[in-house]
């Protein structure tokens, strides 16, 4: 047992705590809020190191051995994941230091803040389903209360729609999580996969298995994505990134640690159904990504297409494909959260986030401008920036699973990537400069710290891909292989 373990999620879950008696004093709240975010990551680094120089972690709560008891389990994949959740988050929190305003900071942004945190680092480490579906719970009702601070009018009609959406798929969460333990009698994800593989994933499991589908989809954004791009333009830009990074790759998680570890064995029906939905992301998110104007709908369809390509990869299924799967999540998570920095920086300086309102601040902010320039060929894939490894891995996993018209989608997703990252570069920073008598003045040096240190992020993980990559394919072949997954957990029971 390793009792560090839960200290990832302990010391957010603290400090939203401890968060909420200082709500006038907003410099403590900064103080505390940045020493916790650097503390957090520095046990998120020291969770890999350990995750990769003595194996998977296991912790259980109590003493009680599985399937009993709750138990947080930390392979590499999760532990990865932890990190980067770590560093969006810190990045995240030191943009909004600069972004997100004195009302908002007194009335318990930082606390709500911790809590989303608290909730995405359970998911990723939790080794059960009724736990994971406890830290979903977490993280949501943090969301609904990020999304909606402010109260503006468009925050208050996109909080609706996005609190019912996420009320509808927690329902079928827990009508899922019913129908599983009444078929197999557990809820431990390593004892599931064994239950399931004796039981012979058929006829009701095959079932249950979509409706795990259709609600994690619902919360990742893989097809059911009609709620996202609205809801996502409705907070400030600190909160767009947190949920743009974060929120959608806790859904894709749950997809990805689900059908390669509990429901894996008739790939022909729950892979098959992943693929198509992974072909009508890309395709609806590309056709959303060039259709609008707006900046910020721009860059939520982009989230939606990089949602499609990675559920690619897990519908192949391959070794090069979970690879890539991970390292593009990585990659994807500090992209994003760069993004929508960027994004938010335009607008800022803009006054403005329609595009044809916009032109000519490459002479004002040369270095955004360049930025913003580098991330969008990232996120398309351009070697030998982040975004490359990740999408060969995918594509190469595709074709050796004869998926070839996914491929095809993928790559072709990535020009429509590009197209639109470009509109928006040449109509917001190139042309004429179009002065608004009516902008405010905006001080962007407050987010442009972390907007740096984000880019930087994502340069150093596409020129050390080769270093990183010892690490990502010791979580793909975790994923590949769910028998080391199962050995760790349940190392011990008769």
């Amino acid at each position: 047992m390793n009792n560090f373990l839960v200290y990832p999620l302990l010391i957010p879950l603290f400090t939203a705590v401890l968060l909420i008696f200082f709500k006038e004093r907003i410099a403590v709240q900064r103080g505390i809020s940045a020493i916790s975010a650097l503390l957090n990551l520095a046990v998120a680094c020291f969770l890999v190191y350990q995750v990769s120089s003595d194996g998977i972690q296991t912790l259980h709560m109590g003493g009680w051995i599985p399937p009993y008891g709750i138990v947080f389990t930390a392979d590499m994949f999760a532990a990865l994941l932890v990190l980067i959740t770590a560093v969006v988050a810190a990045g995240c929190l030191f943009y909004a230091f600069g972004s997100i305003g004195e009302e908002r900071e007194r009335n318990y942004f930082y606390p709500f803040f911790y809590f989303l945190l608290a909730g995405v680092t359970g998911s990723f480490l939790t080794g059960d389903l009724f736990n994971l579906f406890v830290c979903f719970e977490v993280m949501l009702i943090a969301s609904y209360a990020l999304i909606v601070l402010g109260g503006t009018k468009r925050q208050l009609r996109e909080t609706l729609k996005y609190i019912l959406i996420n009320i509808i798929s927690s329902t079928l969460f827990v009508a899922s999580v019913a129908y599983l333990y009444a078929a197999v009698g557990t809820l431990n994800m390593a004892h599931l996969s064994v239950r399931v593989a004796e039981a012979g994933q058929g006829g009701i499991l095959t079932v249950i298995a979509i409706l795990f589908l259709i609600v994690f989809s619902l919360k990742a954004g893989l097809f059911l994505f009609f709620w996202l791009p609205g809801s996502y333009s409705a907070p400030p830009a600190a909160v767009t990134a947190l949920f743009g990074a974060l929120l959608t790759k806790v859904g894709l998680y749950a997809i990805i640690r689900t059908f390669t570890l509990i429901f894996y064995h008739e790939p022909d029906a729950t892979h098959t159904w992943i693929s198509w939905m992974a072909a009508a992301t890309m395709i609806l998110g590309g056709l959303g990504a060039v259709a609008y104007n707006d900046i910020r709908r721009i860059l939520n369809y982009n989230v939606v297409v990089s949602v499609g390509f990675i559920a690619f990869g897990l519908a192949a299924a391959t070794r090069d494909s979970l690879d890539g799967v991970v390292f593009y999540l990585m990659h994807d998570m500090i992209a994003k959260a760069l993004m929508y920095f960027l994004g938010g920086m335009v607008i800022a300086a803009a006054g403005t986030h329609r595009l044809q309102e916009m032109g000519g601040m490459i002479k004002r902010h040369p270095w955004m401008g360049w930025m913003f320039f580098v991330m969008a060929l990232s996120l398309v894939g351009v070697p030998p920036l982040s975004g490359f490894i990740g999408k060969v891995l995918i594509v190469r996993g595709g074709l050796d699973a004869q998926m070839y018209l996914l491929a095809s989608l993928g790559l072709a997703s990535s020009l429509i990537v590009l197209y639109s990252m470009m509109k928006v570069f040449m109509q917001a920073f190139w042309g004429e400069e179009k002065l608004n008598p009516e902008r405010p003045s905006v001080n962007l040096r407050g987010m442009a710290g972390a907007a740096t240190g984000m880019f930087i992020l994502m340069i150093l993980l596409g020129l050390g891909s080769e270093w990183v990559y010892s690490f990502v394919s010791q979580a793909g072949n975790g994923l590949f292989r769910p028998e080391l997954y199962i050995e760790a957990v349940l190392k011990g029971v008769g």
